[in-house]
């Protein structure tokens, strides 16, 4: 996601309807509620893009968009937090029969999840804490966050409801197997994605 997450109050309004009605007023721009805030973050920057692109690939050539899994970027999941929570994840590997998991407001079941990816820019604090405890409690099995602004790819498994019991670091110049669960062996390039996700700004802004 591109910029800073901006919480908003929403009235007399339930939080879904006022979540929509920004959307529709904005759009572009990705509306989630996490927590009971609203969290309205604009439209992603060129090379926040292109990375998205660039790790589809190697998810895909390991056989995950097909008969047993899809690639999928911007939908909903369904957050077991608050009654009207919900995240959308940049990408995510789900279950090939995710449409059979609609829960809501377009937002599907995180039973269906087997991967999480956030790429960060000036909102990192929202993916790197925020979003940690929500896809933990929605028990999503990987959480990945490609962190521009520290310049790190971060591993997150084991959710136990409130956090991840493991969670690794990675720098430039090492490579990353993800677990399993994905239904595929998955080796990521940490310094290859970090360099396409660089942001062409000031450090502070990355």
């Amino acid at each position: 996601m591109s910029a800073a997450s901006v919480e908003l109050p929403h009235g007399d309004l339930p939080l879904i309807a006022e979540a929509n009605r920004l959307m529709e007023r904005n759009p572009g721009y990705r509306v989630e509620i996490i927590g009971g805030q609203l969290l309205v973050t604009p439209p992603p920057d060129g090379p926040h893009a292109v990375v998205l692109t660039d790790l589809i690939l190697p998810f895909a050539a390991a056989g995950l968009h097909g008969a047993e899994s899809k690639m999928v970027q911007g939908i909903g999941l369904w957050l077991p937090m608050d009654a009207e929570d919900y995240a959308v994840p940049d990408l995510a590997v789900v279950d090939a029969d995710v449409d059979d998991h609609l829960v809501e407001n377009n937002c599907y079941d995180p039973v269906c999840f087997r991967l999480v990816l956030e790429v960060t820019s000036s909102n990192w604090r929202n993916d790197l804490k925020t979003k940690v405890t929500a896809y933990a409690a929605a028990m999503v099995p990987v959480y990945v966050i490609v962190d521009r602004k520290h310049q790190r790819l971060h591993v997150l498994t084991d959710p136990d409801c409130a956090d991840y019991s493991t969670h690794r670091v990675h720098s430039p110049g090492e490579t990353v197997t993800l677990p399993d669960s994905l239904g595929a062996e998955v080796t990521l390039d940490v310094g290859a994605i970090l360099a396409a996700g660089r942001p062409k700004s000031t450090p502070d802004e990355g």
